[in-house]
């Protein structure tokens, strides 16, 4: 069975320790190492070496006991079950702080994506540039997001119109949303949400102070 079947059948909790694991890979490898194991993983990461031995084994496990891990050839297997051995363009949604927070985050580029169109509904900020992207007007979606074939959207867009908005951007194709809006979206099946609220965690943080 190939990893690209695998990938239906796996806990989504394991999913998002993945990029955790790809992280930590790549620290690793700026240090100069080749090798490393689930130990010092764990010892990273604050994760078991069982929980790391467990995860990487859904795949396949990518290492021999007693050996470990080849830094480069994992982080490569990671590539492939997360599908980033390519460049994703992403769709934002929202040019106000936050959408510009955004826009401006150089991490997006070095680990596989790219924002390449910016939408918003104030007439005021259309046709600005936000690090060389022209921010377009939102009846542009129907049309733009098609033309570059983009399938991730991000939506940085108040509470009141993020509903309305998730349902344009699933109409025109998107099938993955990063959702910064403090409110839950319906999306029909086959539409990924992910959500980002840092009240949301303050808050959660808080009970332990």
């Amino acid at each position: 069975m190939t990893l690209k079947h695998l990938q239906h059948d796996i806990p989504d909790i394991v999913i998002g320790r993945l990029p955790i694991y790809l992280r930590a890979l790549q620290h690793l490898a700026q240090e100069g190492k080749e090798l490393t194991n689930s130990d010092e993983l764990g010892k990273h990461l604050g994760i078991s070496s069982a929980q790391i031995r467990k995860d990487l084994s859904l795949f396949g496990g990518f290492g021999k006991q007693g050996a470990g891990y080849r830094i480069q050839y994992l982080q490569n297997k990671l590539y492939e079950v997360l599908n980033l051995q390519k460049e994703w363009e992403i769709a934002l949604i929202g040019a106000g702080d936050l959408g510009r927070a955004v826009a401006h985050y150089k991490g997006f580029k070095e680990r596989g994506f790219k924002i390449s169109c910016i939408f918003d509904n104030d007439p005021h900020k259309v046709n600005q540039n936000i690090d060389g992207i022209p921010i377009q007007p939102m009846e542009n979606v129907a049309t733009a997001i098609p033309q570059y074939a983009i399938k991730i959207a991000m939506i940085a867009v108040p509470a009141t119109v993020a509903q309305e908005v998730a349902d344009l951007l699933v109409a025109v194709g998107i099938r993955a949303i990063l959702n910064y809006a403090p409110i839950n979206l319906e999306t029909p099946d086959g539409v990924f949400v992910q959500y980002i609220d840092p009240v949301t965690h303050l808050q959660r943080m808080t009970y332990y102070l």
